[in-house]
């Protein structure tokens, strides 16, 4: 029988907070089961097995990122979309860096079909609407900001520009004006 209390919510919520303290790949059933002070075995009517609750983490994710890219980009365009949109990513990285790692788990097809990943594409593909771009030219840009985006923000998360100067505030200042004005000349094939 299910411990009183336990949903699939309410583990998700908690594999999310334990991701974020100890790094996503360290969230198993078991070290969620040490969380709560229960059995393994008592979690186990609630999630499948430990990759099931990384899924979870992962869609809840997507969604918390996708909430926080659409309220960044209501009412904005062009460069300021481009900017705050990609602040999300970053800030949120910093926050939970747990989660943002989980944001990034290769989920089933049937996992992604119900996620919130469409949600954030089609935002990127509306900042893109503001520099004039069309297929399959969007479809590079929408591969190209989500490069630069994840790749500065996880590099930046491994602590790999912070032995030298400028500061990393600065470059990813620099990044962003650069990513702009390449997508206001972007080249024809």
């Amino acid at each position: 029988m299910a411990r009183v209390g336990l949903t699939t919510e309410r583990l998700t919520q908690a594999g999310a907070e334990l991701a974020d303290e100890v790094g996503f790949e360290q969230v198993t059933v078991s070290a969620l089961a040490r969380r709560f002070d229960v059995k393994v075995a008592s979690l186990y009517s609630h999630l499948k097995s430990s990759q099931d609750l990384k899924s979870n983490i992962a869609l809840l994710a997507l969604e918390e990122l996708a909430d926080r890219g659409a309220a960044a980009l209501a009412g904005r365009a062009g460069k300021d979309a481009l900017v705050a949109f990609a602040n999300v990513y970053r800030d949120y990285a910093r926050e939970h860096p747990g989660r943002y790692a989980a944001a990034q788990l290769r989920l089933s097809p049937e996992a992604a079909a119900v996620s919130a990943g469409g949600r954030h594409a089609q935002m990127t593909r509306a900042i893109l609407r503001g520099y004039d771009l069309t297929e399959p030219d969007q479809t590079h840009a929408v591969r190209l900001l989500g490069s630069v985006f994840h790749g500065y923000v996880s590099l930046e998360m491994r602590g790999g520009f912070s032995h030298s100067a400028p500061d990393s505030q600065e470059s990813w200042s620099r990044v962003l004006d650069a990513t702009d004005a390449l997508l206001r000349s972007w080249p024809a094939p």
